[in-house]
């Protein structure tokens, strides 16, 4: 398997980490660790390693 498709893969799922961990975060009633500073920042992580480790996947040519 390509190396460049292994870390895409690997960023793809640490970002709908990131995203489930922000969704978690949001549900949860209100506390003093649930402020909107944290969500913003697990959110936007999330979003850029997805983002990111889809395209690495998607543009990557397989060459056996």
């Amino acid at each position: 398997m390509n190396l460049k498709r292994t870390f895409g893969f690997i960023l793809t799922l640490l970002g709908i980490g990131g995203m489930i961990y922000t969704a978690m975060l949001f549900a949860q009633p209100s506390s003093e660790t649930n402020n909107v500073k944290s969500l913003i920042i697990y959110g936007v992580l999330g979003i850029v390693f997805f983002v990111s480790g889809i395209s690495l996947v998607k543009n990557t040519k397989d060459e056996a």
